[in-house]
């Protein structure tokens, strides 16, 4: 007894640690999965943390960059104001110069112009009375002048002539005068359009002034994403992994020819860019987890089955894969399968497998081909009725199957190698990877996008600038030109007072010629002409005495104004036009635009800065906390690891102490076993024998023991035994009254079995067999129209014998024919009739139940004509309205004609 609580004890430690070690074992396990994961996380947070400093160091270059760029403008525009406030300055004392020279040259203008319109009449008179003197001269000597009047006429007419030519001068100032207006227009022309063109600019200021808000606003958000961003990425990668973990648990789930000949079928299409191929069932439906293991039981290898458009594009692929030895593949074309019609049970214990599968309606044929005939049962008796009544094949959730046929399967199912499942987070992870890059692509685009615009509205605003510029420049031009024009013109208008008095002249002049052509050609002048030619001399000489008076003070006059216009026009204006060039360029805002916009590029770069140093120093505390994590972790796998290590031989020590307390039993039972031997051969006790001896000690009972034994000497003949065996012959004979009593129930009940499955096999035969014999009839009058034919049950008598043993059935008056013994009808038939017998049975049992396909040898060598056109009518019939294959080998062409596809197959000797 103490070695069995010893033994029970020792026992109940070593399970004790047995079970310490298993849990100890798979903490092992879960904590060397979970540093997998810590270790794959501190990856990649070690690749975020290269990733965000290199991010780092650029936002750093940027920004130094940023800040000499904004500092330099900082000087230019101090330098700016600094010149600015210069210029200012000196455009004071400039204007007040300018002024004081303008008051001074209005006061000499005036004077100026007096003079000179006196000198200009001066002048004037004394050309007139000088052109007087000279005409009287030229008429008192023309008669020696000319020969005849013709000849003074005719030079005349010439000197009329040149006189004339003079008037174009007025053409000239009139077209000097028409390019001054003109360049005015060019002018004022410039001038619109540079405020035009002024105000596009500042709309489009105002406008890229907007987009680069919207751009800051998006630049903000992007910061704001860039945290999930990181996050997306990561989650990405994660995805990617486990998507490569699940195809790889799906690679092997598969077996390997099936694996290589889809993964070839991929390569082939891509290859030779082959159309009309969908791909294997299992990536075309999806549906409820809980389906799945119904739906892998039931389509078994049909699920890595490839659904293409027609048996073309499968034949196609199946001749490069034999090029290849790409491995094997079953495919399934839309063209060739059928959906069959299933009624299904009316009952909430049945489903249909087909109705919970979601795909294209398109792939409906081959799905109905698979999934079609098994309906989903609650459970197995469920399952077994609809079997037996429905003819369906039957599935439970958990993957036990009834077939149709009465055939049972199925026991424990492994759902962690689920193939759908695999798949399941195959596409959804797919999925989320494609809606996470969708969602980071979006941002990206519509930041480009604005920052495409704001280069836009900066192209526009320089090319505005460029044209405000060139308009500057060409008012420039302009004004350039208007000087020189207004020049010329002045010289031209200077010269027109004397050309209109040397016109006057000419006019006089001209009339004079005029009045004289024609007249006489005298030698000597008139007494006017004479009293006029005596008093022109003296009057000339007065007139010039004034002349030069009148020229030398119009010379001082002139000199002074000329003085004043040249240090106005070449100095002081050009230098106030400069001036005002400093000043409008410290005005205009460019570079404090500039300023402002790399001030917020360098808050921005500021912004970015801070960023990555708080995402790096996030990303470091994530490092850290990782790493800690992995140094906790290692250290309580190998406090694990040591904990096993001391089970283990604790296990050991208390496995051998368990050794040593059998050891003892062993010794202890045969002690045991050798004591109740020696107790048996003393005979039977009495029942109060262990109570009357029990409180004696072991002496008393040695002594009382000796005494019994020299008492027993005296009996030694006597069978000691005797009532023993008497007793032990009894409880035999109780016990196997007792189990023939058993056995003959259980007789009983196996008989009433065998009785129950005999009659239950005697119907399903009979049922079976009924039709046969029916479709049998229906196959007979088809082949051979007009006669009938029957199939009867050749049953056995009582003594043995079959029916009819003795003798066949003739053929009735009706036509019907049938026989009873194969030794004796079958050999009087020819060989077609007993090509349509057989060929008869084999439809008549198809139709009961079908296959999936028949292969028949020249079924038609032996037959007749119309017999073997019935015949492949008949299988033409059975091949369109059901989904079973007929492949025939035929001489003949009634079979060819109905056939879908023929292949001709020839020898040729070599």
């Amino acid at each position: 007894m103490e070695i069995e609580e010893a033994r029970a004890k020792v026992s109940e430690t070593s399970a004790k640690k047995y079970n310490d070690v298993l849990d100890a074992h798979e903490k092992i396990k879960d904590l060397e999965n979970t540093l997998k994961d810590v270790a794959k996380e501190l990856q990649n947070s070690n690749k975020e943390k290269e990733s965000i400093e290199k991010r780092r160091t650029k936002a750093l270059k940027k920004h130094t960059e940023l800040e000499l760029d904004v500092k330099d403008l900082q000087e230019k525009i101090t330098g700016n104001i600094r010149a600015n406030e210069d210029a200012a300055r000196q455009l004071k004392i400039l204007e007040r110069n300018i002024q004081d020279s303008n008051d001074e040259l209005e006061r000499i203008r005036p004077m100026y112009e007096e003079q000179v319109m006196e000198e200009k009449e001066i002048t004037k008179r004394i050309m007139e009375r000088e052109k007087q003197l000279s005409i009287l001269y030229q008429k008192q000597g023309r008669a020696t002048q000319f020969s005849s009047k013709a000849a003074r006429d005719k030079w005349l007419r010439k000197e009329i002539e040149d006189l004339e030519r003079g008037k174009m001068l007025l053409e000239e100032i009139g077209r000097l005068k028409g390019e001054l207006d003109g360049c005015d227009e060019t002018i004022e022309k410039c001038r619109s359009q540079i405020t035009t063109l002024q105000s596009h600019i500042d709309q489009s200021r105002q406008g890229f002034n907007k987009y680069k808000v919207q751009r800051d606003k998006l630049l903000d958000k992007r910061k704001s994403l860039w945290d999930k961003e990181n996050t997306l990425t990561a989650e990405i990668d994660k995805l990617r992994a486990e998507v490569e973990k699940a195809e790889k648990s799906l690679d092997h789930a598969i077996t390997g020819d099936v694996r290589r000949g889809m993964n070839s079928v991929r390569k082939i299409c891509s290859e030779y860019n082959i159309s009309g191929v969908y791909g294997p069932i299992i990536e075309l439906l999806n549906c409820e987890e809980k389906f799945f293991t119904a739906v892998e039981v039931t389509a078994g290898n049909s699920l890595f089955h490839v659904v293409v458009e027609n048996d073309d594009t499968s034949t196609q692929i199946i001749r490069h894969l034999n090029a290849h030895k790409g491995g094997r593949v079953t495919f399934i074309p839309l063209n060739r399968v059928r959906a069959p019609r299933i009624t299904y049970p009316q009952s909430s214990d049945v489903i249909p497998l087909l109705k919970k599968l979601n795909f294209k309606h398109d792939y409906n044929p081959a799905f109905s081909q698979v999934f079609a005939r098994t309906v989903v049962c609650k459970n197995l008796d469920v399952a077994s009725r609809v079997a037996r009544i429905d003819g369906l094949d039957c599935i439970t959730l958990d993957g036990d199957q009834v077939s149709r046929k009465g055939s049972m399967t199925g026991g424990f199912y492994d759902h962690r190698r689920s193939k759908l499942k695999f798949m399941n987070i195959i596409k959804q992870n797919e999925d989320e990877i494609h809606s996470k890059e969708e969602e980071l692509m979006k941002i990206d685009q519509k930041i480009t996008e604005l920052v495409s615009e704001q280069q836009k509205i900066e192209a526009e605003c320089a090319h505005g600038k460029s044209e405000m510029e060139q308009f500057k420049q060409d008012i420039a031009n302009a004004n350039k030109q208007k000087q020189l024009i207004s020049k010329a013109l002045s010289k031209k208008e200077k010269s027109l007072l004397d050309v209109q008095n040397q016109i006057e002249q000419l006019k006089a002049s001209m009339a004079m010629k005029t009045a004289e052509m024609g007249t006489e050609l005298i030698d000597h002048l008139t007494p006017e002409e004479k009293k006029l030619l005596s008093g022109l001399n003296p009057e000339i000489k007065e007139l010039k005495e004034q002349l030069v008076a009148c020229k030398t003070d119009r010379i001082e006059t002139e000199a002074r104004k000329a003085e004043l216009e040249t240090n106005l026009t070449t100095n002081l204006r050009r230098r106030k036009q400069e001036l005002e060039a400093v000043i409008s360029s410290a005005d205009d805002d460019t570079l404090g635009v500039n300023a402002g916009l790399k001030a917020q590029e360098l808050s921005d770069a500021k912004l970015l800065v801070d960023d990555a140093t708080q995402q790096l120093r996030r990303v470091s505390d994530s490092i850290s906390a990782r790493s800690k994590e992995i140094k906790q972790i290692k250290e309580e796998i190998n406090k694990l690891k040591s904990l096993e290590d001391e089970y283990e031989r604790k296990l050991q020590e208390e496995t051998k102490e368990l050794e040593q307390l059998l050891s003892k039993k062993k010794i202890y039972s045969a002690k045991e076993e050798e004591y109740t031997k020696k107790i048996r051969e003393l005979g039977r006790l009495t029942s109060d024998a262990f109570e009357t001896y029990k409180r004696r000690n072991i002496k008393e009972l040695h002594k009382a023991l000796h005494r019994c034994n020299d008492q027993l000497q005296q009996f030694s003949h006597v069978n000691k035994k005797a009532l023993d065996q008497y007793i032990n012959f009894t409880e035999q004979r109780e016990e196997l009254q007792k189990r023939q009593a058993e056995l003959d129930a259980g007789d009983e009940k196996i008989r009433e079995l065998i009785s129950v499955l005999d009659q239950r096999k005697d119907e399903s035969i009979e049922r079976t067999f009924k039709g046969v014999a029916w479709h049998f009839q229906k196959v007979f009058s088809e082949l051979v129209p007009g006669d009938d034919g029957l199939l009867f049950m050749m049953k056995k008598k009582e003594g043995g014998h079959d029916d009819d043993e003795d003798g066949t059935r003739e053929a009735n008056p009706e036509g019907f024919f049938y026989w009873t013994r194969r030794d004796t009808v079958l050999k009087q038939l020819s060989g077609g009739q007993k090509t349509v017998v057989a060929l008869t049975l084999i439809f008549a049992i198809q139709r009961c139940d079908p296959a999936p396909f028949y292969i028949f040898d020249e079924i038609d060598a032996a037959l007749d004509p119309q017999y073997r056109t019935a015949v492949g009518n008949m299988i033409r019939r059975l091949a369109d309205f059901s989904t079973t294959q007929f492949i025939t080998t035929t001489f003949c062409p009634e079979l060819v004609k109905v056939a879908d596809k023929i292949y001709g197959v020839t020898h040729k000797s070599r």
